[in-house]
Parts: structure tokens; sequence; C-alpha cells
């Protein structure tokens, strides 16, 4: 399904990251990767797990330094001549943000909340679209609290509703491009990042009691969406933001 084709993932910490279960499905349809890192400290996880993928790009990216950015792409546009799609799975407010009320939120919060987690989906967009010559996809990881009010989501919320917007921004700009933009608003998974939000085992309890399928989603489910999102099975579809929840969001009181 992927094969001759070239991806960028960003957001692997370890082995339980919905990244990561992204580039598994990716992968393993044929697709050569090239992966990100945050910091020294995720390198020789980020190093451990692609070690067995074919020809993987392994490259530091911090979104909040332009230069990395920039040299990060030019790397994976020397390695790999072209882009066909990337998988933007990068999320992060300070976790005093993530308790309390969101009356509280203070400014430096709010602002870190919605540069990583929001605006770098714009800014790997600009980056990764030159190199996107025969088009591509990019797909970005939501949440429901970014349309509802979820206990302990606080500035995360608004973050996530201001990247699906961002979504749709994106799509309408690059469609010209051949390019497509989605979101996948996954349910809750007990990942590292994920670990950031107080009382997160009773809101997974809480889902896997209401939504219709009667349990939780799996990172993989996840990833398979993706790799939807960014094979040509999905040729039609832009600017969407996908649900896969177990059909958690349908359900009222």
């Amino acid at each position: 399904m992927l094969e001759n084709k070239n991806g960028m993932i960003f957001g692997v910490a370890n082995k339980r990251s919905i990244a990561w279960a992204c580039a598994e499905a990716c992968a393993e349809q044929g697709a050569r990767l090239a992966f990100t890192y945050q910091g020294e400290r995720l390198k020789e996880n980020v190093e451990k797990l692609t070690a067995d993928l074919q020809s993987a790009v392994v490259v530091p990216c911090d979104v909040t330094n332009q230069q990395e950015v920039d040299t990060a792409f030019e790397t994976v546009g020397r390695e790999f001549g072209k882009l066909d799609f990337l998988i933007h799975s990068i999320a992060f407010a300070p976790k005093e943000a993530l308790e309390g009320e969101f009356l509280t939120t203070s400014r430096d919060a709010f602002r870190t909340a919605l540069e990583i987690s929001a605006f770098s989906l714009t800014q790997l967009a600009f980056a990764a679209a030159p190199l996107m010559k025969d088009g591509g996809s990019i797909v970005t990881m939501s949440y429901y609290g970014s349309e509802k009010v979820v206990q302990n989501y606080n500035v995360m919320g608004v973050a996530k509703a201001a990247l699906e917007s961002s979504v749709r921004y994106l799509a309408a700009d690059l469609g010209k491009q051949n390019i497509r933009v989605n979101a996948i608003s996954a349910g809750p998974i007990n990942t590292l990042s994920a670990r950031g939000v107080k009382n997160m085992g009773a809101m997974l309890k809480h889902i896997a009691e209401k939504s219709p399928l009667q349990r939780n989603v799996e990172a993989r489910e996840v990833g398979n969406t993706a790799l939807f999102l960014v094979s040509d099975l999905s040729s039609a579809i832009t600017g969407e933001t996908i649900y896969v929840d177990c059909g958690y969001n349908i359900m009222g009181i």
C-alpha cells in the first residue's frame, strides 16, 4: 500500500506512543520512514525502536527551535528526495495547567500549550510542503476535549480546538498542491503524555462503560486509521477530524 512512499513521523517517545503505532502500521505496508526526537533524553528510545526498520532516518527536532526544524527537513530532503506523508503527534502543556480550573491558566502556560500543540502543525506543514512534490498527506492527533469540557484537560482542550481549526485552514491552503490535511480524534490511551492528565484511570473506566463498543481504543487502531489517511485509499478526504474512540463521542447523557 505504501511501497516507494516516504513518511516523516513526529512524536515517538516509546513503544506505547500513538506515533509509534502509526509508524508500525505504515512500515508494515512498505513505507520508508524518518523519525524525530525532542532532546537527548528521548534519542536512545527512538533509535532503539527504529533499529529494525529498513533505512530509517532519525533526526533531532524540537519544534520550539526553528533551526532544528529547518535542519531536520533539510536532512530528510537530502536522504529521501521527497516526502509523501507526515504524521504530527506532538502535544504539551505544563503540568500545573492540567490541574484545577482552566480559569487559572497562566499566560506562559497558554502560550506554551498553543505553540507546541497547535502552531507546530502549521510550522511543520510549511516545511513539509516543498518536499511533497507529488502531493501528500498530513495527519495530526486531536482529542474530544477540543469541543467538550473534559475535567483536568483545561488548556490542552483549547490547544486541540486550535489544532482542529488549523487542519481546516491548512487543508484549504494546501489542496491546490494535492496535499491533504486531516486529524484523528482518538479516545484516551495510556501513553506517556496522557499520564499528565489527572485521573486518567477513572477516565478510561468511564469511557469503557459508556462507549457503544464498551471498551477503550487501542493505539494500533489509531495507527491503522493514520495508515488509511496517508494512503491513496483516502484520496478525497481532507480537512476532516475523524473520531477513533469506540463511538464515545456520539453519546449523550
